[in-house]
This record gives C-alpha cells, structure tokens and sequence, in this order.
C-alpha cells in the first residue's frame, strides 16, 4: 500500500519528467510493485525513470505487473531497472522484457536482475521480448547468478542481434554455468549486431575452458565496428593455449583502440603470456589497453616476453598492466621496464607487480628503465609487499627522478622488509 500509495501522489506532478526512487529491502511484494508502476504510468510527461526495488520479495506476477504499467509511460526514453535479489522467474523476466517492448521510445535501458531464479529460458526470453525495442542504442543488462547455462547465453545473444541500432551493450553473466558452448555461442550471436560499437562482457566464474576463450575472441572479432571492448573472465580455467588463442582472435578487431581483460586466476603461465601480448601487436589502432593477470604464474619470462610483445603497440599511449601475484623477481621487473621504453608514444603507465618477489636490483633497473620512456606524464607503480629495501627504493627514486616529462607520480611501496627513509 506505501508504495502504491506514493506512486499515486507522484503522478499529480504533472510536469516531472524525471524520477529517482530508492525503494531496497523493504517488504513491497508483487501486488505493490504492479500498483506503484500502474501510478507512475500517470506521470505523462516521465522520460527518465530510476527505480530500485532490490531485496523487495517480487516474483513473476510483480516483475511483468510492473513492466506492462511502465509500457504506458509513453515519453520514456531512459529506464534504470533494480529488480536484484528478488524472486523473479523464467515467466516474469520473459514478461517483464515483453512489457517493455512496448515502450516505444526507450532508447537507454538498465536491467539489474542478480540473484533471481531466471534460468535459460528467462534469459533467452528476455532477450527475444527486448529485440522489439526498435530504438533502444544503449542497453546493460545484470544477470549475474541466475542459474544460465551454455543455451540461455546463446539463446540471448542470439535473440539480441536482431536489436539493429544497438551500439553500446553490457551483459553481466558472472557465476552462472555458461562454459564453452555458451561463450562461444553468445559471441557468434552478438556478431550479427552490426551496429555494435562498444561492449562490455562479464563472463567471470562461469567455467570456461581453452575452447570457449577461442572461439568468442574468433567471434567478436567479427564485429566489424567494435572499437571498445572489456571481456571480463576471471576465475575461469583458460590456461595457455586458451590465452593465446583469445589473443590471436582479438587481433582480427580491426576497429579495436580500446581493450580491457581481465583474465586474473585462470591458469596463465609464460607461454599464455607471451602468445597474448605477441598477438595484441596486430591491433594496429590500439591506443588504451588494461590487461589483468594477477593470480597467474606467467614468472620472469612471462612478464619480459608480455612487455617485449607490447612494445611493438605503436599507437599505445595508455596502459595498465596487473602482474600482482605472478613470481616475477628481478629479471623479470627489469626486462619488463626495459621493454616497454620502446612504446613511444606511452603517456600513461600503471604498473601492478604486488606480491611478487622483486629485490633491490629489480626496483633500480625497473626504474632506470622507465626513466627512458620520454612521453611518461603519468606514472602509477604498485610495488607493495616485495622485497626492495632501502638500496632499492632509493635506486627506484634516482632513476624515476630521470623521467623528465613526468607530472604525476603515484607509489605503492609497503614492504615485507622495513624501508627507513631519511630525510
């Protein structure tokens, strides 16, 4: 009745046209959710709606009550769902999609839908309904742990691709049981969005395998206007081969000037490394890379064959690289510095190589090295919990004191050994 209620007193602003309503973990059921959604579909004038009805004990009859009231607010162009940790099923998530379809000048939608029970056929019906929203360019979609396997994330890739002006998309798929076929699938189905221009994929804890990583980087490779693109896979079982062969993939994206990946916690040794970033020189127009590897075991020859790989990004002026966690020591921080000296155009460097096990001398060459990266403007260096001492910090500073274009400076040195500095 409270939210009802509120709904009710809202829809007499008659010139509001747009509304925030924070509404979690309260006790609004499915009867309050139809009736609030039914009131604010009086709000004639409404084109940009967020409401957050997360933790509210809302099922199926709630979800799709609420979505067919909304498909009566005419004017809405911008929708921000929260429906997480609720109790919506296959049938509601399909209902809700099929109401929203009718919102026929939606053209920014946000779904949050973590932590229901939608399963294969709620993912796969969703996407069907959302095809039909003929002008929607921009859509986010949070289906994280909701019992997906390898047909729902094809089923919805594949019923997505059929949204023709769709050119910014992110699905959150983490902690469901996609694995290869699901990958691979949503991928090739995601190529037949020919307008897609920017996508975001979290596919983390999801067991994916060598074969899966392949066969989407083949697959998203063929979106042939994809110039942003995250692929978020932690805590899967990729390995090497898996790696290189995204790597190889990804190279084909001939629009690319943007790529972040998360691949930290998947097996990674030297070779997965090395093949990765070998592969990445071939995207040609690369300017931003972020890759995380941390957890992995990529050692000394990992990180200098990474960053001898990376050094032929001619165009790379920001980079972010996490090697947190990887047992890389002296040889390999100092190789991995000389390295990318040869990244001409580099402006922005953020360097995570925590809990490693890199000495004084692997401090000191790191730093000499970078000091020859003559565009460095920006410099962030992660160094906590090695072993680098006071002769290794002090070499660090000399060396970095070299970097004569360097305006911003950030340093992370907590250490497993006391640093005395003097001043």
């Amino acid at each position: 009745m409270g939210a009802s209620g509120l709904g009710s007193a809202l829809a007499n602003c008659i010139n509001l046209s747009k509304l925030t309503l924070d509404l979690e973990g309260n006790q609004i059921g499915d009867e309050c959710a139809s009736g609030l959604g039914s009131a604010l579909a009086n709000c004639i004038n409404l084109s940009n709606l967020t409401l957050n009805l997360g933790g509210n004990q809302i099922g199926d009859e709630g979800a799709s009550g609420l979505g067919s009231a909304l498909a009566n607010c005419i004017n809405l162009s911008n929708l921000t769902l929260q429906l997480y940790r609720n109790q919506i099923g296959a049938m509601g998530a399909s209902g809700l999609g099929s109401a929203l379809a009718n919102c026929i000048n939606l053209s920014n939608l946000t779904l949050q839908l973590v932590r229901n029970q939608i399963g294969a056929m709620g993912a796969s019906g969703l996407g069907s309904a959302l095809s039909n929203c003929i002008n929607l360019s921009n859509l986010t979609l949070f289906l994280g742990r909701n019992q997906i396997d390898a047909v729902g994330a094809s089923g919805l890739g594949s019923t997505l691709a059929n949204c023709i002006n769709l050119s910014n998309l992110t699905l959150f798929l983490g902690g469901n049981q996609i694995g290869d076929e699901g990958a691979s699938g949503l991928g090739s189905a995601l190529t037949n969005c020919i307008n897609l221009s920017n996508l975001t994929l979290y596919l983390n804890e999801n067991q994916i395998g060598a074969m899966g990583a392949s066969g989407l980087g083949s697959a998203l490779a063929n979106c042939i206007n994809l110039s942003i693109l995250k692929l978020y896979l932690t805590w899967n079982k990729i390995g090497d081969e898996g790696v290189s062969g995204l790597g190889s993939a990804l190279a084909n994206c001939i629009n690319l000037s943007n790529l972040t990946l998360y691949l930290d916690e998947n097996q990674i040794g030297a070779m997965g490394a090395s093949g990765l970033g070998s592969a990445l020189t071939n995207c040609i127009n690369l300017s931003n890379l972020t890759l995380d590897l941390s957890g992995n075991q990529i050692g000394n020859e990992g990180a200098l064959g990474l960053g001898s790989a990376l050094a032929n990004c001619i165009n790379l002026s920001n980079l972010t690289l996490n090697l947190q966690g990887n047992q890389i020591g002296d040889e390999g921080a100092s190789g991995l510095g000389s390295a990318l000296t040869n990244c001409i155009n580099l402006s922005n460097l953020t360097l995570y190589l925590n809990e490693n096990q890199i000495g004084a001398m692997g401090a000191s060459g790191l730093g000499s090295a970078l000091a020859n990266c003559i565009n460095l403007s920006i410099l962030k260096l992660y160094l906590t919990w090695n072993k680098i001492g006071d002769e290794g910090v002090s070499g660090l500073g000399s060396a970095l004191a070299n970097c004569i274009n360097l305006s911003n400076l950030t340093l992370y040195l907590e250490q497993k050994h006391f640093i005395c500095f003097r001043l």
